[in-house]
């Protein structure tokens, strides 16, 4: 007992030095694309703050099981180095046997990331873009970007020129009120905010209307203005925090995925139904060529079938993107017991005690799961490929490497030994001279 103590006390230091580090880099990583949005918007310490606070989540969530990964190669790498592991196996011990807790923490380490990834990560992920929202609408002039159509809300706003006090040379394609965009010229103008952030007042001076009458075709009118203000409003984006309560599929709780599933497959069931009707419809709809009011209706429930057709297709993706979250969640916490199981025979095989060979290694092991990961996402995304599968095939490959490393190592098989290669560069005219005992061992 003492023993399996002892192994899992090794993993905790190196476990906490890998997740600063890995979390340091993808916070980095991080500082860097938000990098223009802080200097842009000028945004104060607070926000900033803030933004990486609702961050940190997402990267604890990759970052942990890389962290698990980096804790157990290093820990059983330099258990091996200082031949803890060759005495182990001289008393007779089954270094495997020993490995129990260490399992058993994983497993409650797994558990503890899954109600993480369930709960408390949609949930920062929610209020994250909520304030990336507010932000992009902070200081108003920096939106408009010169020599592009920037679309906010109803409203296509492009400038040639954005002096950050002015704009000018400005085009407004205004699509609030009529079925044909209202189009508005202006020389100059500036944007500036009202309602705490939730609405954006656009001046305008010097210009002209130009407008489509709905009712009467044909009729086109322009006007000339000096000055002239439109009002974006309802932007959901209030100064004061505010949720505004639509969710994409990475905001959802458990909770929210499994009832937004729910909802979609009833859904998906009354639309084949409506569908199979309508194609009860059409075959008895099947007319001569020359019956005229036939025809009309056999072409009108075709129509019919068609939108309801697109719209099932439409209800399935959304279904399979709710599903593919679902079970990535799950996936990626799961991925800590196989990390671990990988990170054993690892450790035993490279024998390094090296915190670099360690990251190496484990960066390696990570990106290709996680690119699988990713990859499966997609194609599920796609149809190619059930929700289910592609977010648990990349953990089934990775369980069958994990235990043909264990059979390897039982077989004392080496992955890579630094010590002998270390040996053999520093003794380059040696070649044929045989490594000493001290390097084999």
């Amino acid at each position: 007992m003492i023993l399996k103590k002892y192994i899992v006390k090794e993993h905790v230091a190196p476990f906490f030095i890998s997740l600063l580090v890995v979390t340091f880099i993808l916070l980095i990583d991080r500082v860097i694309d938000l990098l223009n949005t802080i200097i842009e918007k000028k945004l104060d310490a607070a926000t900033v703050l803030q933004v990486f606070g609702y961050s940190l989540p997402f990267m604890l969530a990759l970052s942990i099981p890389m962290a698990v990964l980096v804790a157990t190669i290093l820990a059983f790498g330099r258990m091996t180095v200082d031949r803890e592991t060759i005495a182990m196996k001289a008393s007779g011990i089954n270094i495997y046997r020993m490995t129990g807790p260490l399992i058993a923490v994983s497993v409650l380490l797994t558990g503890g990331m899954m109600y993480f990834n369930h709960f408390t990560l949609p949930e920062t992920n929610h209020k994250l873009k909520n304030l990336m929202l507010k932000i992009a609408y902070y200081k108003p002039m920096t939106i408009v970007k010169p020599g592009e159509f920037n679309t906010i809300t109803d409203y296509t706003i492009y400038v040639k020129e954005n002096l950050k006090t002015e704009l000018r040379g400005i085009v407004v394609y205004d699509r609030s009120e009529t079925r044909f965009p209202k189009t508005i010229y202006a020389q100059s103008g500036t944007i500036s905010q009202m309602d705490n952030g939730n609405s954006l007042q656009v001046i305008l001076k010097n210009g002209e209307m130009h407008e489509r009458n709905d009712r009467e075709k044909g009729r086109y009118q322009v006007r000339t203005f000096k000055n002239f203000t439109l009002h974006i409003r309802n932007l959901g984006n209030s100064s004061e925090y505010v949720d505004t309560g639509y969710r994409s599929d990475r905001e959802m709780t458990y909770r929210e995925l499994t009832t937004s599933i729910s909802d979609k497959t009833r859904e998906i069931k009354q639309k084949q139904a409506q569908v199979a009707e309508l194609d009860r419809r059409l075959n008895m709809l099947k007319v001569g060529a020359g019956q005229i009011t036939g025809y009309e209706d056999s072409k009108r429930v075709q129509m019919m079938k068609k939108m309801e057709e697109d719209r099932l297709t439409d209800l399935m993706e959304a279904r399979d993107s709710l599903r593919v979250e679902y079970h990535k969640k799950f996936a990626l916490a799961f991925a800590i017991v196989i990390f671990v199981l990988i990170g054993i025979p690892l450790g035993l095989m490279t024998r390094s005690s090296g915190i670099g060979m360690a990251f190496s290694v484990s960066s390696f092991i990570f990106l290709i799961y996680y690119v699988a990961l990713n990859g499966g996402e997609q194609l599920a995304d796609r149809g190619y490929m059930s929700p289910f599968l592609s977010m648990w095939i990349s953990n089934a490959i990775f369980m069958v490497l994990a235990l043909l490393l264990i059979i390897g190592s039982i077989h004392e098989k080496k992955l890579i030994d630094l010590h002998s290669l270390a040996w053999r560069f520093s003794h380059k005219r040696a070649k044929k001279t045989p490594l000493p005992d001290e390097v084999l061992h």
